[in-house]
């Protein structure tokens, strides 16, 4: 008895782990399902039930439980304020990030903060610096200095 070849595919597990590799890499920027099933090999569709089957949540859902980890990171370790963090994290409303925050954690962000009750051991400052690249251009610390003019 033959059977028939299975009209579902399996996305290999491999494919997956390099798919979420890409999200965990990329969290802070805006990802798209159609970019990350791409990085996978696999149609958006496919690539979607692949996902779910091997990690029990979508890849937005991941992508977005993986922002809020990042933001509790940040809350209880910078000194941000709630609107610094929501954007170093890749959400691009407060209001968005506020609800998924308590969706997840339970409490909103600025409950969170107060309740971590330790402060902030880095300045808000140097987080932001790291986030955005640190300047190079002139006036800043990292540029090398031009060579000394010859005097005549």
């Amino acid at each position: 008895m033959s059977s028939a070849p299975s009209r579902t595919t399996v996305v290999p597990l491999t494919r997956v782990r390099m798919a979420k590799d890409y999200i965990d890499r990329h969290y802070t920027e805006e990802i798209d399902l159609t970019e990350v099933a791409a990085e996978a090999g696999y149609s958006r569709y496919h690539f979607l039930r692949g996902f779910s089957a091997a990690y029990g949540e979508t890849p937005g859902r991941y992508l977005s439980r993986r922002r809020i980890e990042r933001a509790r990171e940040l809350l209880g370790a910078a000194n941000l304020t709630v609107t610094e963090v929501c954007h170093l994290v890749g959400f691009s409303s407060v209001g968005t990030f506020s609800a998924r925050f308590k969706a997840v954690v339970g409490i909103s962000p600025s409950q969170y903060r107060r309740r971590s009750g330790r402060p902030a051991p880095v300045p808000g400052c140097y987080v932001l610096m790291w986030a955005n690249g640190f300047a190079t251009g002139p006036g800043t610390a990292t540029q090398e200095k031009p060579a000394p003019r010859p005097r005549r």
